[in-house]
């Protein structure tokens, strides 16, 4: 997964996140990690490696140094100010009649 640089050193790929779309889905999920060279080799690889199949519509790709990510460790003083804005639940308003399909 790596290849020599100028100076014998060996120069690690960038490790990128996979997502698919699949037929029936509305959310890409998550499907694993590849190492790549590039954009769009790791688009290449990831359809070749999570789509063999042809259950995916879309492929997303993400180098995982570019993720930002929220700690489980962190949950409580990230989630719970939204407790006390009561505005901010579903619960809160009422749906028109001549609203469908909510």
């Amino acid at each position: 997964m790596s290849e020599p640089t100028g100076g014998g050193v060996r120069a690690e790929w960038p490790l990128y996140e996979v997502f698919v779309r699949g037929k029936r889905g509305l959310n890409h999920v998550h499907v694993g990690s590849l190492h790549a060279a590039d954009d769009e080799m790791a688009l290449r690889h990831a359809r070749d490696v999570y789509t063999r199949r042809n259950e995916g519509v879309s492929i997303w790709v993400v180098r995982s140094a570019d993720i930002a990510a929220s700690s489980p460790d962190e949950k409580d003083p990230m989630f719970a100010p939204s407790g006390d804005k009561v505005y901010r639940h579903p619960t809160f308003y009422e749906i028109p009649d001549d609203v469908p399909h909510m």
